[in-house]
């Protein structure tokens, strides 16, 4: 039983290799050394037959995928995923804004305020976002963080709706 679990894990069948190295587990409970084996392989299969989450494809899942990383602490895989958002859209304006967020939160005044700036002027709904929100508190005081909140909206976008909004959460 223990090596037709091993034979399904070689050929990939996740299920049928788990299927046995469970069955292993149940018959023989005194194997201390044949357990232990047949338990790491089991996590093996499990961890591979665990559903994966599809990567983004579009600007708005990366800005989402982004969000869901700030909102982790983990503002380098953001910034990553906001300069792939930026790639696909570079007049994303929430792609811009939460690029501000995690610059902000890096403490690189100067490009959080450059990226705000674009946010605000592709969408002039980013300033009350902006005004409110504490994740700008290392740059609020900044006089070009007022200026950016000042910058005049540009033309709208022709044909693009405005972008689902992921929630940024707070820690």
């Amino acid at each position: 039983m223990y090596e037709r679990g091993l034979q399904a894990l070689q050929r990939r069948d996740f299920a049928a290799s788990a299927d046995a190295l469970r069955t292993v587990i149940e018959r023989y409970p005194d194997e201390r050394e044949l357990l232990e084996r047949a338990r790491l392989y089991l996590k093996v299969c499990e961890r591979e037959l665990e559903p994966k989450e599809p990567a983004p494809k579009t600007a708005d899942e990366w800005v989402y995928a982004a969000t869901v990383a700030l909102n982790a602490g983990d503002e380098t895989t953001a910034l990553r995923h906001l300069h792939r958002a930026l790639g696909e859209d570079a007049r994303h304006d929430h792609a811009h804004y939460m690029m501000a967020v995690a610059s902000a939160r890096r403490n690189d005044a100067a490009a959080a305020i450059e990226h705000l700036r674009h946010a605000v002027s592709l969408n002039p709904d980013n300033r009350s976002l902006a005004r409110q929100d504490p994740d700008f508190e290392s740059v609020r005081d900044e006089p070009s963080f007022k200026a950016a909140l000042d910058t005049p909206a540009a033309e709208p976008p022709v044909g693009r709706p405005a972008p689902a909004r992921p929630r940024k959460t707070r820690r």
